[in-house]
């Protein structure tokens, strides 16, 4: 065992002497909520990495939609970007970022991994559909916090460290930003991520025609999604380059701007977008009245303390977009009368 922990305290060696000044090393880590002896071949987060692929909410996000874009073109629905693939992009426009300012990779890749693990089924539809249910909206970053944190491993969650459960919680914009700066990485990959694949998708589905995003995004981005990852994610690195925060640079932190004020009118704002949100939304909702309403039937809690409406949200935000329609089937619609 002895042998075996030089190899985790070589990795920690490692970070010391070849990291940024501003990097988190694991070494330095804030600590888990439950001590633990230190792994003997694993860093704290490399630990946490691992942990996070395999928990079982990682593997619910290859049956989670990403982002509804109804066909415009006629490409079939199951093309649909989901959660699982949307966050090993994240995971890889983070690493990238990390790796060209010397941050830590092993730590942008567990918050990215991780970030959205609380996430609803049915896109951003889903949140909106919980949200009637709270006294504050649902949002995705404090349940994938609450996943790893109580309803992993039947209620004793993965013990990850603080680091990677603040970047997951402060990963939206609408949050202040992670106070890592690998944390931050992970923030603006996850908005490079979306906006271009976003549009791509957009482009590929019909919905927008080339000629249609606005020139000025184009002209700074330039004309295809690679190109656009690699322009966003230079001027990230050229910004950040030896500085304590990480960030875009003012004029392409407005170009991004641009960007999604364009995807938010031409592509998420259109009446087939909202119908069929509309739709999951009556989905998830009369599944949680049900639950509701027959008792018996409940989830056991996470935690001894929690109303039945935390753990009815629990399970439904946990469901896959097919799991969902099943249950919906199931309950709601008759079944067929046979033929003769």
């Amino acid at each position: 065992m002895r042998q075996l922990s030089a190899v985790r305290q070589r990795s920690e060696d490692y970070e010391r002497a070849s990291l940024s000044s501003w990097a988190t090393l694991a070494l330095d880590t804030k600590g888990r909520e439950r001590a633990e002896d230190p792994d003997p071949l694993r860093t704290a987060f490399q630990q946490d990495r691992d942990r996070i692929l395999r928990c079982d909410a990682f593997g619910r996000l290859a049956d989670k939609t990403q982002t509804f874009l109804p066909a415009g073109g006629g490409r079939p629905a199951s093309r649909d970007r989901v959660r699982l693939t949307h966050a090993l992009e994240v995971a890889q426009v983070g690493r990238t970022i990390a790796r060209a300012l010397r941050l830590n990779e092993d730590l942008v890749e567990a918050i990215a991994l991780g970030h959205d693990l609380g996430h609803t089924p049915f896109a951003g539809a889903g949140e909106e559909a919980l949200s009637v249910f709270t006294d504050e909206p649902f949002r995705h970053h404090e349940q994938s916090v609450r996943v790893v944190e109580v309803l992993e491993r039947s209620g004793a969650g993965l013990n990850l460290t603080w680091e990677v459960r603040e970047g997951i919680l402060h990963h939206p914009w609408i949050m202040p930003p992670p106070s890592t700066p690998e944390g931050q990485a992970v923030r603006v990959a996850n908005r490079i991520t979306t906006a271009t694949s976003d549009l791509a998708d957009a482009l590929a589905w019909g919905i927008v025609a080339h000629g249609d995003v606005p020139a000025a995004v184009l002209a700074v981005l330039g004309q295809r999604q690679g190109e656009w990852i690699a322009a966003l994610v230079a001027d990230v690195v050229t910004t950040s380059l030896d500085a304590p925060e990480v960030a875009f640079s003012p004029r392409v932190e407005a170009t991004h701007t641009a960007l999604r004020e364009f995807l938010a009118e031409r592509v998420h704002a259109r009446p087939a977008a909202r119908e069929r949100g509309d739709r999951a939304i009556h989905v998830l909702r009369s599944l949680v009245v049900h639950a509701l309403e027959t008792p018996q039937a409940l989830p056991a809690p996470a935690r001894p303390d929690d109303p039945p409406v935390v753990r009815v949200l629990d399970e439904v935000a946990g469901m896959t977009d097919g799991r969902a329609l099943e249950e919906f089937s199931r309950l709601f619609v008759p079944p067929s009368s046979p033929t003769g």
